[in-house]
C-alpha cells in the first residue's frame, strides 16, 4: 500500500490517500476546501489512473471533513464511513463554519459506519480500523500491517498529542487511546498524522513529553 499526502485549507490539515497496485484508493479526511485544492486531489487521482472505492473520516472536526461532499460529487456511489460516536461531531460544523470564515462548506452524510476490529477492504488492501477517542468522541485510526502503517488523525503528533480542549475532548481518554492503540504497535510503524510531518511509534515513545 503506497499512501501519498496533502496539505490543505487554513488549518494545514493532512489529507491522505491510501492506494495499491490494484488501482483501488481509499481517501481520508479531505480537507480540501478552495477549488484550487478540490482540483489538486482530482487532478493525482486521474493523473495516477486510481479508482476511489472508499471515502474515510478518522474523525469529523472541521478541518478534516471540508471535502467529503466534493468526494462523493466527483466519484458518485464511494462509501463514505465513519464511526457513529462522531455523527454528531460532524453534523454540529455547518452551525459554526461560517463563524470560522468557512460559509461556503458543503455537508455530507456517511453512508455507513466503521466497526472497530472489523477489517475495511479496498482493492487488495485490508485495514483494522482502531478506535481512539480522546480528541473526538468518535475517533479512529487505521492500520495497515503489512506496510506498518498507521493513518493517525490528530490522537499522536511528533512530539505532540491531540487538543483535548474541544466539545467531546478528554486528555486522559486520549492518553489511554494512544497507549492501547498506537503504543501497542511496533516501533517501527509509522504514523501519519492529521497535522505536521509523519513520525514512528519508536520515537514518540521515547522522546514524546506527553507519554513519559
Amino acid at each position: 500500500m503506497t499512501v501519498s499526502g496533502f496539505t490543505f485549507n487554513a488549518f494545514s490539515e493532512n489529507t491522505y490517500l491510501l492506494h495499491d497496485a490494484t488501482g483501488a484508493c481509499a481517501i481520508v479526511d479531505p480537507g480540501c476546501y478552495e477549488r484550487r485544492e478540490q482540483q489538486a486531489l482530482q487532478q493525482f487521482i486521474t493523473d495516477n489512473k486510481l479508482r476511489v472505492e472508499l471515502l474515510l473520516n478518522t474523525h469529523c472536526h472541521i478541518d478534516h471533513v471540508f471535502g467529503n461532499q466534493f468526494v462523493l460529487d466527483t466519484w458518485p456511489g464511494t462509501p463514505f464511513l465513519i464511526h457513529q460516536a462522531d455523527l454528531a461531531t460532524l453534523r454540529a460544523v455547518p452551525t459554526y463554519a461560517p463563524n470560522y470564515g468557512f460559509p461556503l462548506y458543503n455537508p455530507a452524510e456517511p453512508t455507513g459506519f466503521l466497526t472497530p476490529g472489523e477489517p475495511l477492504r479496498f482493492g487488495e488492501t485490508e485495514l483494522e480500523v482502531r478506535f481512539a477517542p480522546g480528541h473526538a468522541p468518535g475517533h479512529v485510526v487505521f492500520y495497515h500491517e503489512p506496510s506498518k502503517v498507521v493513518i493517525g488523525g490528530d490522537v499522536l503528533f511528533r512530539g505532540s498529542i491531540g487538543r483535548t480542549d474541544l466539545p467531546g475532548g478528554d486528555y486522559d481518554t486520549l492518553i489511554q487511546s494512544i497507549r492501547e492503540q498506537l503504543l501497542t504497535l511496533p516501533d517501527e510503524t509509522t504514523v501519519y498524522p492529521g497535522h505536521g510531518p509523519a513520525t514512528t511509534v519508536g520515537a514518540e515513545r521515547l522522546s514524546n513529553p506527553f507519554l513519559r
